[in-house]
C-alpha cells in the first residue's frame, strides 16, 4: 500500500480544518479566482494509481444494513464495499453477470439458479461461495425479527434457498418473483460475510461500520461517528464485472468521506480544492459550480418521482374532488421554474420518464385554478372569511411533511402552499427537525400528504412505493385501525410484482399509474436526480443504475 494511516489523518485534519476555516467572504474569494483548468478524457491520458479522493456528504449514514441502504448516505457506501451476484448497466439497464457468472430462470419466475465465480473472497478472507450467498439472501428475503432486520423491499415472495454445491445456489418463492434477478443487482442485496451477516440492526448502526465486511473494491478502515469515514482500497480485489473500464483493484488509494451539512460550504469547499467530490449540489448552487468550470452530474434515479402523495383514507381526503382540486391547484412548472433547475424534468407520470414501464399521465396533471375552485365548491367547501375553505365546521386544512433527504423540499412546499392559498386551501409543512416528526408521518390524521420519492430500475418500484407491506406512503393501510381502505389498489400492485410474463408485466405496471392518476392519489412533481460534483482533476466518476456513486474507476489526473 503506497500510503500511511498518518497520512490520511493528516489530509483529514487539513480537509476539515480547510471546511471551519471557508466564510462567505473566502467562498467569495474562491468564486472569483481561476479555476483549475478543465480536463477532458483524452488529456487526462492514462489512469494513475494512487492518492485519496475526498468527498465531501451532506449527510451521515445510518445504518449499512443492505436493505437499508436505501438513503443515499447509506447507500454511497454499501454501493462501493460490497459486490453483487449480477451487475445493472446504469445506461441500458441491461444484466450482466458478475459474482454470478451465469443464471437460470424457470417459466414461472419462482426458481432461479445462480453459477458463483470462483475466487472471490470476502476482505476478512472467508469465501465468497455458495453457502455464503444463500446465507445472504436467506436474511434479506425473510428479515430476521430478534435482531430487527427488515426483509428486503427489493424482494418478493421469498421461500428459501438450496445450496447445490460450492458453486451453485438455487432460490425457491412462493409465488412468482420476476423483479428478482434485477433485486440481486441492487445495493439492497450487497453481498456482506457469513460474519457480518450476524450482526443485528445496531450492529450496523454508525459507529460500526469497520465491522461491516463485503467483498467489494474497498474496506472501511476508519470511523469517526457522524463526522468521518475512510474506504481503503483492497490490493487483492480483481472480481469487478466484465464491462467495467478495468480490472484489478480500484485505482485511488483511499475515498475519505467527510460529513458536511452546509451547501455553501461543499461547493465552496470543491471551487477552493478542498475537495474533490460532493453529493448534493443543491440547484442553486448548480451555476456557481458551473462558472467556476467544474462540471454538474445529475443521474436520474429511474424510479417513482418527488410526488406528494395524498392520503385518501383521511376524511380531508376522501372526496375525489378535493384530491383533483389540488392537483389542478398546483403550478408544477413553477415550482421548477422557481426553485430547480434543468436537471429536474417535469414530472408526467407517477414513474420518471428513464424508468422501466414509465406511462405518460400528463393529461390528468393541468394546472387550472378556476377547475380547482369549481372542484371544491362542488365538494362543499366554501370560502371562509379568512380565506381558508370550510366545511360543515372544518377547516380545509391539510399538513405535508418536510422530506429532508429530498432537494429543497420546504422551499418547494412552501411555494405550493402559496399557490393552494389562492384556491383556499390552508398547507401545513411539518418540519423535518420537528420532534413528533417519525410519528406523525406515519399517522394519516397528522400529516394527511406525504412528500417522497424511490428509486430503482425495476418494475417493482412502484409497489416498493405504494404497497401496503411496503413503503405504504399513501397509508392505504392505516396505521391507527389496521384497515386497507383500497383493496383494489393492493391487486393492482401485488400483480406488478407477481406476473412472470414481461409484456403482461408490462401491462400491470401500466394498470397502477393509470390508476393512482384517475383515482388522483398522487402529485408527481418532478424527476429526481442525484446532482454531484467534482474536481476537474477527478476521472472516472460513475453511479449505478439508481444514482449512487461508484469510486471503483475513480482516478486523480494531478
Amino acid at each position: 500500500m503506497s500510503f500511511s494511516s498518518s497520512r490520511l489523518t493528516k489530509t483529514a485534519s487539513r480537509i476539515t480544518a480547510g471546511i471551519a476555516l471557508i466564510t462567505a467572504a473566502s467562498l467569495m474569494a474562491a468564486c472569483s479566482s481561476s479555476a483549475p483548468e478543465k480536463s477532458d478524457s483524452a488529456a487526462a491520458g492514462e489512469p494513475k494509481t494512487g492518492g485519496t479522493a475526498v468527498y465531501l456528504e451532506q449527510q451521515t449514514y445510518t445504518n449499512l444494513y443492505p436493505p437499508a441502504a436505501g438513503f443515499y448516505p447509506n447507500g454511497g457506501i454499501v454501493n462501493n464495499i460490497t459486490d453483487r451476484l449480477v451487475y445493472q448497466d446504469p445506461e441500458t439497464l441491461e444484466f450482466e453477470p458478475w459474482i454470478a457468472t451465469e443464471w437460470e430462470v424457470n417459466d414461472t419466475a419462482t426458481e432461479y439458479t445462480f453459477t458463483i465465480r470462483d475466487g472471490v473472497t470476502f476482505s476478512d478472507g472467508s469465501k465468497l461461495d455458495a453457502d455464503a450467498v444463500a446465507k445472504n439472501f436467506d436474511l434479506y428475503g425473510k428479515g430476521n425479527t430478534d435482531k430487527a432486520l427488515t426483509i428486503s423491499e427489493a424482494i418478493n415472495n421469498y421461500d428459501h434457498s438450496e445450496v447445490v454445491d460450492p458453486t451453485t445456489v438455487k432460490f425457491f418463492f412462493s409465488k412468482p418473483s420476476p423483479g428478482f434477478l434485477q433485486a440481486t443487482s441492487t445495493i439492497n442485496s450487497g453481498l456482506l460475510s457469513p460474519k457480518t451477516l450476524d450482526l443485528d440492526l445496531e450492529g450496523f448502526g454508525a459507529g460500526n461500520g469497520t465491522d461491516i465486511i463485503g467483498s467489494g473494491p474497498f474496506t472501511i478502515t476508519d470511523e469517526k461517528i457522524g463526522t468521518e469515514l475512510t474506504l481503503t482500497a483492497r490490493d487483492d480485489y480483481d472480481w469487478a464485472p466484465p464491462s467495467a473500464e478495468h480490472q484489478g483493484r480500484a485505482y485511488v488509494d483511499a475515498v475519505q468521506f467527510i460529513v458536511t451539512p452546509e451547501d455553501s460550504v461543499r461547493v465552496g469547499s470543491l471551487i477552493a480544492g478542498q475537495a474533490d467530490i460532493v453529493r448534493a449540489v443543491e440547484a442553486q448552487d448548480e451555476k456557481q459550480v458551473e462558472d467556476a468550470g467544474l462540471t454538474v452530474y445529475a443521474p436520474q434515479t429511474n424510479g417513482v418521482n418527488n410526488a406528494l402523495n395524498l392520503r385518501f383514507g383521511n376524511k380531508l381526503l376522501s372526496d375525489i374532488k378535493v384530491r383533483q382540486a389540488l392537483i389542478a391547484g398546483i403550478d408544477r412548472e413553477e415550482v421548477i421554474n422557481t426553485i430547480y433547475t434543468k436537471n429536474y424534468p417535469l414530472a408526467t407520470s407517477t414513474l420518471s420518464k428513464t424508468a422501466k414501464g414509465y406511462v405518460d399521465e400528463s393529461a390528468t396533471l393541468t394546472y387550472d385554478p378556476t377547475k380547482a375552485e369549481a372542484l371544491l365548491d362542488e365538494a362543499g367547501w366554501k370560502v371562509g372569511s379568512d380565506g381558508i375553505r370550510e366545511k360543515d365546521g372544518t377547516k380545509l386544512t391539510l399538513v405535508v411533511n418536510e422530506a429532508a433527504p429530498q432537494p429543497r423540499s420546504f422551499e418547494a412546499l412552501t411555494l405550493i402552499s402559496q399557490q393552494l392559498a389562492k384556491i383556499g386551501v390552508d398547507l401545513q409543512i411539518l418540519k423535518a427537525d420537528a420532534g413528533t416528526y417519525a410519528k406523525a408521518i406515519l399517522d394519516q390524521d397528522q400529516v394527511q400528504i406525504y412528500h417522497s420519492m424511490v428509486g430503482r430500475a425495476d418494475l417493482d418500484v412502484i409497489k416498493s412505493q405504494y404497497y401496503s407491506a411496503n413503503r405504504n406512503v399513501l397509508q392505504n393501510l392505516n396505521s391507527n385501525t389496521g384497515e386497507i381502505a383500497d383493496p383494489q389498489l393492493e391487486t393492482l400492485l401485488e400483480a406488478v410484482a407477481s406476473e412472470p410474463d414481461p409484456a403482461k408485466r408490462l401491462e400491470n405496471d401500466k394498470a397502477v399509474q393509470d390508476y393512482l392518476a384517475e383515482q388522483a392519489y398522487v402529485i408527481p412533481l418532478f424527476e429526481e436526480p442525484q446532482v454531484y460534483s467534482a474536481a476537474n482533476w477527478v476521472q472516472g466518476l460513475g453511479f449505478e443504475s439508481v444514482a449512487r456513486p461508484t469510486f471503483y474507476n475513480v482516478w486523480l489526473d494531478k
